[in-house]
């Protein structure tokens, strides 16, 4: 019976409370909406374009595949062999390749390659790097390569390399 008596007050207290509350808040937001006036700008006006009527019909279309299509021109007198076999280096890029030492015997040079951990003998006209390299000529501290690519017109055209003698860094490598 206690406990009923205690909810009921707190009841009737709760709700007179809120109930002021809330017509206090309403009456501001009352006096705060008679301020308020919204304003939208009326758009601009749009200005219509001349229809323009494409003439050249008969002439070329100028969205045909051939059109759309770069010429691929290839230069005769310059073009890697495609049916020559791959040599090992040609897996590697350019870039990824070291030249660690040089083998004299007599006039000719070998340079020693190392390609990921593999040590490669390499003489002039040995092919190497992704770019049909050939290895023009190997000197005490470099070697050589003439490569070949395409450029954007799709000729081929030569481009000289070099690969340096890489020094060692470290007594333990």
């Amino acid at each position: 019976m206690m406990r009923a008596l205690v909810l009921a007050c707190a009841a009737a207290m709760l709700g007179a409370c809120s109930s002021g509350e809330q017509e206090d808040i309403r009456a501001w937001m009352d006096e705060q909406a008679r301020g308020m006036r919204g304003s939208v700008k009326a758009l601009p006006e749009i200005k219509p374009f001349p229809v323009v009527e494409y003439v050249g019909s008969a002439a070329d279309d100028p969205f045909s595949k051939g059109r759309m299509e770069v010429e691929k021109r290839v230069s005769s007198s310059l073009r890697p062999d495609l049916e020559r076999r791959k040599e090992p280096l040609e897996a590697y890029p350019l870039e990824s390749l070291r030249m660690v030492g040089v083998l004299s015997q007599g006039k000719s040079n070998r340079a020693l390659v190392l390609a990921g951990k593999n040590l490669h003998q390499v003489k002039v006209g040995n092919y190497m790097g992704q770019n049909f390299g050939v290895v023009t000529s190997i000197g005490e501290s470099a070697m050589t390569l003439k490569e070949l690519v395409e450029d954007v017109q799709g000729d081929w055209v030569e481009r000289i390399s070099t690969l340096t003698l890489q020094e060692r860094q470290e007594a333990g490598r």
